[in-house]
């Protein structure tokens, strides 16, 4: 899990930044690029933090952060299917990745949950 769980937090991440490269320069996205691209980066920064928890508890709370971070992201890429009708197959290729690794980030929390209780 936690391997799957690292590729796919660096493949989105990367993704994601290769998208926002394609999105027209200009100021109406400029502003949703930037969130897109910071809630995308702490996704896989967040997920490092995580591996390095002390205790079950900050593994936890931090795979909970990677856990918003990446709800954000796919709320900024449903904010960028209702403007770039030209990127339709992109973005929704990434709003999959993305609720997949939400799913894979949730089952951990739930089995790092479990662990703790049986302590």
């Amino acid at each position: 899990m936690k391997n799957e769980l690292i590729l796919r937090t660096k493949q989105f991440a990367l993704d994601c930044w290769s998208f926002c490269f394609k999105v027209p320069k200009s100021r109406e996205y400029n502003a949703f690029v930037n969130q897109l691209i910071r809630s995308s980066s702490s996704v896989g920064a967040n997920y490092r933090a995580a591996q390095r928890a002390k205790s079950t508890a900050d593994f936890i709370n931090k795979l909970k952060i990677v856990e918003e971070e990446v709800d954000e992201s796919v709320y900024w890429l449903e904010i960028f299917e209702e403007l770039l009708s030209g990127h339709i197959s992109e973005i929704s290729k990434l709003q999959k990745e993305g609720k997949e690794l939400l799913a894979i980030t949730v089952a951990s929390i739930n089995t790092a949950k479990r662990n703790q209780q049986r302590k």
